[in-house]
């Protein structure tokens, strides 16, 4: 981890926080096979996770065996969003110590996902999240970059006055791991190290669970 101080932090949401990315995954999975592919949820986890929308839409579409309309990527953007919201709705769960490392934390926190502003205002409300962040919370969509670029981190920094090299990021995904190194943030990994290549693994500090976190901060304070 970077000898520079930690003096902000910024988290994924999805996988990160709020154990939204199975479920979302496999709306999507359901809704690709009714369309014609046969995709396990094995498999649409591996490619899916920490992806935005369009490429996993552009995705499927590249692998349906017949000719579509212009207008499946909206068509089916928009089913999947909707069958989310349902499920979602049925009840979502917080990442385990989320709530603990939230309460804990003295210094500034913020979200940052490649999902909609919708999407992750939902699904940090169902969870009771959303009070921690005020209006630290910032999507892809409106920024108009998404991870793996480095530029929605460097963005959040640049809001939260912070200097990149003072940040912390949390995430679960190659895709957001790797914008974090490229934004030259401390990265916290909630992955097995065999979801990274193995050259970012000195690069990162995996972590089991989220109050893994607190136990590093509370050892570099000693």
């Amino acid at each position: 981890m970077s000898p520079h101080p930690i003096k902000a932090f910024i988290f994924d949401c999805d996988g990160t926080l709020v154990n939204s990315e199975e479920p979302g995954i496999e709306v999507i999975q359901n809704l690709a096979n009714q369309a014609g592919l046969t995709l396990s949820k094995e498999e649409a986890l591996h490619r899916f996770t920490g992806l935005k929308m369009k490429d996993i839409v552009d995705w499927i579409e590249a692998q349906l065996p017949r000719t579509l309309g212009e207008g499946f990527h909206a068509d089916f953007t928009l089913r999947v969003r909707q069958a989310q919201a349902l499920r979602f709705n049925e009840g979502l769960d917080t990442i385990a110590g989320a709530k603990e490392l939230l309460d804990y934390l003295e210094l500034p926190v913020s979200v940052a996902t490649n999902g909609p502003r919708e999407k992750v205002e939902m699904t940090l409300r169902l969870t009771g999240l959303r009070a921690y962040f005020s209006h630290h919370v910032y999507s892809a969509y409106e920024v108009g970059h998404f991870k793996p670029s480095p530029e929605l981190f460097l963005h959040v920094a640049k809001a939260l006055r912070v200097q990149a090299h003072n940040c912390a990021v949390v995430e679960d995904s190659l895709t957001g791991v790797s914008a974090a190194i490229a934004a030259k943030m401390q990265v916290f990994c909630l992955a097995t190290p065999d979801t990274l290549p193995e050259h970012m693994h000195r690069q990162v500090v995996f972590i089991e669970n989220l109050l893994d976190v607190k136990t590093h901060l509370l050892a570099k304070s000693n």
